[in-house]
Formats: C-alpha cells, sequence, structure tokens
C-alpha cells in the first residue's frame, strides 16, 4: 500500500534555494552584459535582461510550464492545458513527479519546480540580448522575446525535459541546459543578429567595454548562482547534486586558465574581461555534463572550453556578423562543446540515472562506442536549425512591421536616451559653471571633431574589443 503523499524538507529547501540562486544570475548576466557594453547602451542592455524576468516569468505561468511539462502530445509539446495559470495546485497531492505507485514523487510542491524551471526560461531568453546590444529597440526586443520563448523555448524545454523528441525519444542527454539553454539561445544570437545587421562603425571602430569592475561583478554573480542552476537541477539533495556543484567549480576554474593561456599566447597579456569571460565559457560548457562525467573529465572540459572560446570569438570578424557581446562564440560554442563531451566522457558509473532513466549510453572513452556521441550532435542540430530559423524569421517580421532597429541618429547618439529618455552616468557639473571637478579631472569637457577618416581606411582590420558573453 503507498505511504500518504508527503513532502520532503531537504529537497523542497534546496530547490527553493536553487530557484533564488538562478534568478540572481539574470540581473549578474545585466551587470556582466551592462559592462562590456558601451556607456552610451548600458541601460537598454540591463533592461532587456530585467524585461526578460517580467515577461517570461508570467508567460511561463500561464502556459509556457504546461507546453514544456504538460503530458506529451506529440514529441514537440505537452498539454497546454495541464497546469494552465488559471488552475491551482495547492492540495497535498500535486508534488512533482507523483504516481499512483509513488504518491510523493521527489517530495517537492509543484509550484516549487514551476518555479525553478521558470528562472531557467528567464536567463535563457535574456542570454540572446547580448547579441543585439545597441541597436534593438525595446517594443521590438519585447516582442522577440515573447515570441521566441512561445514558438522555441518552451518547445524545446518540452523536447529535452518533459518527454519530447530529444529527451525521450532520442536519449541525448543534457543535465542543465547545454542544448535547451546555450545552444539554443545561441543560435538564436546569430539569427537574430543577421537581421538586424551591423552596428554603426563596427568592425572599424573600437567598441570596448566600458566599465569592466561592471563586468567582473556580474561574472561572479553568475558564477555563484550557476550552482542553483547546475546543482540544483538534480532535483534531490543526494551525491550527483554534490558531484554537479563539484564539476561544477572545477571546470569553471580550469576554463578561467585555458582562457588566459590563449590570451597570453595571442596577445601578450591575460586580462580580467578574459578572466570573466573565461568563467562564463567554463560555466556554460559543463552545464549538460555536470551530473554525468567524473570532476577529472570536467577539468580537461574546463580547459578546452576556455581556450576554444577564447579562440571563437574571433569568428565573427571572419564571418561577417556582429554579435556584440559574443554569445555566439561563448553560449553557442561552448553548449555545443559541452554537450559533444557528454558522448566521449559520460558514465553510468557516477550517474546510473544515464541508462536506467533517460536510455542513453556511456560515452565513447567508457566503452560505449559513437552512438551517444551521435545523439548529442543530432541533439544541438535539431535545436540550432529550429531556434536560428525561427529567430531570424520573427526579427525579419518585426523588422519589416513595428521596426526592430534604431535609427542611425539614435545609435550615434545613444540608445539609453532615445529608448528610455535617461543614461547610466551623469557627467554634468553640479554647478552652473562650465568648469568644476568634472573639468579638473578631465570628463566631459569639450573635445575637438576627429578628422574624417580617408576611404582608404574603411577597409582597415578590425580594433580588438576584448569582450566576450
Amino acid at each position: 500500500m503507498p505511504e500518504a503523499p508527503t513532502i520532503d524538507g531537504g529537497n523542497t529547501v534546496w530547490l527553493l534555494v536553487s530557484t533564488a540562486l538562478v534568478l540572481l544570475m539574470t540581473p549578474g548576466l545585466a551587470l556582466f552584459y551592462g559592462g562590456l557594453n558601451r556607456s552610451k547602451g548600458v541601460l537598454n542592455m540591463m533592461m532587456m535582461s530585467f524585461s526578460a524576468i517580467g515577461l517570461i516569468s508570467v508567460l511561463w505561468w500561464f502556459y509556457g510550464f504546461s507546453v514544456a511539462f504538460g503530458s506529451d502530445v506529440n514529441g514537440l509539446w505537452g498539454d497546454p492545458g495541464a497546469y494552465l495559470g488559471t488552475k491551482t495546485f495547492l492540495a497535498e497531492t500535486d508534488l512533482w513527479g507523483a504516481t499512483a505507485e509513488n504518491p510523493s514523487g521527489i517530495g517537492v510542491p509543484l509550484y516549487v519546480f514551476m518555479a525553478f524551471q521558470m528562472v531557467f526560461a528567464v536567463i535563457t531568453v535574456a542570454l540572446i540580448s547580448g547579441a543585439i546590444s545597441d541597436r534593438a529597440k525595446f517594443a521590438g526586443w519585447l516582442l522577440f522575446a515573447f515570441g521566441w520563448a512561445t514558438l522555441v523555448y518552451f518547445p524545446v524545454a518540452h523536447w529535452v525535459w518533459g518527454g519530447g523528441i530529444i529527451g525521450a525519444k532520442l536519449h541525448a542527454l543534457d543535465f542543465a541546459g547545454g542544448t535547451a539553454v546555450h545552444i539554443n539561445a545561441g543560435a538564436a544570437a546569430l539569427g537574430v543578429a543577421l537581421v538586424l545587421g551591423k552596428r554603426i562603425g563596427w568592425p572599424r571602430e573600437g567598441m570596448k567595454p566600458h566599465n569592466i569592475p561592471l563586468v567582473a561583478l556580474g561574472a561572479g554573480l553568475l558564477w555563484f548562482g550557476w550552482f542553483g542552476f547546475n546543482a540544483g537541477s538534480e532535483l534531490t539533495v543526494d551525491s550527483v547534486a554534490g558531484l554537479a556543484f563539484l564539476n561544477t567549480q572545477l571546470a569553471t576554474a580550469a576554463a578561467v586558465l585555458g582562457w588566459l593561456l590563449i590570451e597570453r599566447i595571442k596577445d601578450g597579456r591575460p586580462t580580467m574581461v578574459g578572466a570573466s569571460s573565461g568563467a562564463v565559457a567554463g560555466l556554460v560548457a559543463i552545464t549538460p555534463a555536470c551530473g554525468f562525467i567524473a570532476p577529472w573529465a570536467a577539468v580537461l572540459l574546463g580547459l578546452v572550453a576556455g581556450a576554444v572560446c577564447a579562440l571563437a570569438i574571433s569568428l565573427k570578424y571572419k564571418l561577417g556578423y556582429d554579435d556584440s557581446l559574443d554569445v555566439v562564440g561563448v553560449h553557442f560554442v561552448g553548449g555545443w562543446i559541452g554537450s559533444l563531451w557528454l558522448g566521449f566522457f559520460a558514465t553510468n558509473s557516477v550517474n546510473g540515472a544515464i541508462s536506467d532513466v533517460v536510455g542513453a549510453s556511456d560515452g565513447l572513452f567508457y566503452g560505449g562506442g559513437v552512438t551517444q556521441l551521435g545523439r548529442q550532435a543530432l541533439a544541438g542540430l535539431i535545436v540550432t536549425v529550429w531556434s536560428a530559423g525561427v529567430a531570424w524569421l520573427l526579427a525579419f517580421a518585426i523588422e519589416k512591421t513595428i521596426g526592430f532597429r534604431v535609427s542611425a541618429e539614435a545609435e550615434v547618439d545613444g540608445i539609453d536616451v532615445a529608448e528610455h529618455a535617461e543614461s547610466a552616468y551623469d557627467l554634468s557639473p553640479t554647478t552652473g559653471s562650465s568648469g568644476g571637478a568634472f573639468a579638473m579631472a578631465g570628463i566631459g569637457g569639450a573635445k575637438p571633431s576627429p578628422e574624417p577618416a580617408d576611404e582608404a581606411d574603411s577597409s582597415a582590420a578590425p580594433v580588438s574589443e576584448k569582450v566576450a558573453g
């Protein structure tokens, strides 16, 4: 006879804490992206992250959670009415994963699991914004976020975690979001960046980070919150959650070293922006693998991801797309590295759920052959094509209707003032004089207009931006 439904206090508390940690990541992302951006667009950049918290949270509650985690309809989406926002789930039987045989499930109330997955949806959408900084209308961004979340993120979450084609049918592995979050957002970033085109002056003009301490602070908050992102994805308090926690730290630390090594070889000096970007690259890469690989493989993954992503950020110069803060170079590339890594290093010896729950196989180096590697590659390809294609179509439709890109005048003068009527830094004197402390410090003084660039300079090599995101 099954026991009565019982809430597991430890699992519930851990998932609530993890939810708060993951929510903190989106303001952290706003600081990270904001610092990497130019000063005249920092508020617009941060607004895109904060607006994602508002918009996606409500959409997730109303129908997104149902589409992602409702009973599978056809392998592509869940029952939209399963957890519709008009319903409430407060009965003692409303525990996530509950069945007739196990009425307690994992002992976590349904609303706790809903909230945990909600903050994943929020940051996935916010990640895309880094590719289109300084040139996107805020109204266009909100419309794009609404459409992309509805048509891409909610279904893809179902494909990967909700019983859809990737997890349940293809048996691809994704512990915490390498495919569903990072490949997904990175592909979308490329699609929308191609529609909006290049920033005025890119790549001839240097568009370097305006506030590096802000970048470091944002990266630190992301690193801190990511423990909830990865270890929380086990959903229960057990040894696998501890493994995911440890692997997250090891891979991220190693990725910092990998990125700095490449900087030292290429440019002669390691940088704070490089260390921050390397940390994010490591966090991205370990996300799909953190609960499925041994710690030594996590260290190796971090080193590879840090080095490869440090090289990948130059792809935009070679291929000619303007991904402002390197969402493609870090999240798309890093997500692919972490996902494919499972095809080599996933092992049931650290997590029996690989075979018992997901129906997947050990990686190549653990005797599983190339089967799992093929599954991981196919899963990434499916999400890449769908996400990039829908993002491109949405951005194109918005541009042709209400307009997605700001005017050239607004872009040159500053998108913060044009779109939000405010600026991040008030450098005007506090008195009516034209001098004061700002003038003494050399801030805000009039500067001679630069000489017009010769026509021959238009093809000059791009200025290194030292950015990633």
